[in-house]
């Protein structure tokens, strides 16, 4: 009995198992058959260099495919601010951030409590390709600040309020963003490399 108890036992711990894996022992990728993606960091500088040259903020470098989600792939360049702007409190509904400091220094505040939310117009750059509808707000509601520096990462999940409050000099960072959505329309190489020559968005 006691065999058969334990035998029992393994049985089901296997058919768990093969639930939790959707009844598929051998699952197949959920990006079947897509190609790497490589960006060199002299294209990515010249993303940087872009922005302190022609007074930019924000500027995507790649949206890519990746079967269950776009990755969005961006350079950010922020100038000296001594105190918040006026309703700069950033959020966004479907798409998820990650930075990744690579020069200068800031204080960012976090939360998800937002005042006086304001929809961004759909029609906005930054809305149609860069990080989807969203809103400003006035202030965030007990968020916490963080002082960054090189080399530190920043995960904002999507609904949560991110608002630099003061840049000592400059901030420059590496933007990954994380649209499982995909409302943010794609971008490759050729693309990048148009931006890059004309100014213009492909």
């Amino acid at each position: 009995m006691r065999g058969i108890l334990i035998g029992a036992l393994g049985a089901t711990v296997v058919v768990v198992a093969l639930m939790a894996q959707g009844n598929n022992p051998n699952p197949k990728p959920t990006c079947n058959m897509c190609p790497g993606t490589y960006i060199p960091v002299s294209e990515l500088e010249a993303y940087r260099q872009k922005a302190i040259k022609e007074k930019l903020v924000d500027q995507q470098v790649r949206d890519i495919e990746i079967g269950k989600a776009h990755i969005g792939i961006g350079m950010v360049h922020r100038g000296k601010l001594a105190q918040p702007a006026k309703d700069s409190v950033a959020e966004h509904d479907l798409v998820s951030e990650v930075y990744h400091i690579i020069d200068g220094s800031a204080t960012l505040m976090l939360g998800p409590d937002i005042t006086n939310l304001v929809r961004r117009p759909a029609t906005q750059e930054t809305v149609r390709l860069f990080n989807g509808p969203g809103n400003n707000g006035s202030e965030i509601r007990n968020g916490k600040s963080y002082n960054l520096k090189v080399g530190d990462v920043v995960v904002i999940p999507a609904g949560t309020g991110h608002w630099f409050t003061k840049i000592d000099d400059h901030i420059d960072y590496l933007m990954v963003r994380i649209d499982p959505d995909k409302v943010t329309p794609l971008r490759d190489e050729a693309g990048s490399q148009q931006y890059l020559k004309t100014g213009k968005q492909p």
